[in-house]
């Protein structure tokens, strides 16, 4: 429990950020990279093992608001706060392809997934999707090496009419859903509370599982069966799928604004305003 190492720019926020994947390669491979998206719309890829910044690149012009590397970690995927979704070459330095389905609505979450080449009748290795403030979700296969990327799915998730005293609208998060493939769970300001799972395949949601207030985080367990959800009334919520008595943990300052499952699936890290928890499930 010491601090590492640390990077800083000045007079910049960094917004978001992600580890580089190293598919057949051990944890301590001296190759570890982490890509930070800042909030005058560059972002920076720092070297661990280096402890150095080793490409700076410039692919908005508002700042970032999520971030994300392809599979095989060639491709970084960058979302801003105008809904546009950059693809970069971190050899390169080059924004290769700007998509801007989502223009006018901050991208709140991009996430990629490897996909065999037979699923769903299209080319590609890859799944990704993105997701904005306006609850559309869009997924996409795409290979990069041969310059293709077909969108495959767009989702909108109606809303009522904003409730007088709500600040500002809860996110909308959309994951992978890891032991259901070719499903996404997604939670976001609806007509409900609730987490929705939507068949890519059928084209349709096939379970909700309800909520106690509209979530604020979200993740998915690696390893088993669980959803972990956080909300703004200071705890979060691990759920076993299929719906399943839930847990609800306390313990938070304010709100739970970051879920994230450790990739063995037995620890989980909750964050808020000034407070980080790791948390270990004994029956994952």
């Amino acid at each position: 429990m010491e601090l590492v190492v640390q990077f800083q720019v000045l007079n910049q926020s960094c917004q978001c950020l992600a580890w580089k994947p190293h598919p057949n390669v051990a944890w301590e491979a001296k190759s570890q990279h982490v890509v930070a998206g800042y909030s005058d719309g560059t972002t920076r890829v720092f070297s661990i093992s280096r402890t150095e910044m080793e490409l700076k690149m410039h692919p908005h012009a508002t700042a970032l608001t999520a971030i994300a590397y392809s599979t095989d970690g060639e491709m970084i995927l960058s979302g801003c706060s105008d809904g546009l979704v950059a693809v970069s070459s971190p050899r390169t330095g080059m924004t290769i392809r700007i998509l801007a389905d989502h223009k006018g609505s901050p991208i709140s979450v991009l996430q990629c997934i490897r996909k065999q080449y037979h699923d769903f009748g299209v080319e590609g290795g890859e799944l990704w999707l993105a997701t904005s403030l306006d609850r559309r979700v869009s997924v996409w296969a795409s290979d990069w090496l041969k310059d293709k990327c077909e969108l495959l799915d767009w989702l909108s998730f109606p809303a009522p009419a904003s409730p007088k005293g709500l600040g500002s609208l809860p996110p909308s998060l959309a994951a992978f859903c890891p032991w259901e493939h070719g499903t996404l769970v997604y939670v976001g300001f609806g007509m409900q509370k609730e987490a929705l799972f939507y068949s890519l395949r059928k084209k349709q949601v096939v379970e909700k599982i309800a909520l106690p207030y509209f979530a604020t985080s979200l993740s998915l367990s690696p390893a088993a069966r669980f959803m972990a959800v956080g909300f703004s009334e200071r705890l979060f919520r691990l759920q076993c799928c299929p719906a399943a008595p839930p847990q609800d943990y306390g313990g938070h300052d304010d709100a739970v604004q970051l879920c994230r499952f450790a990739p063995a699936g037995r620890r989980l890290l909750t964050a808020s305003h000034s407070a980080v928890l790791l948390w270990e499930l004994l029956s994952a």
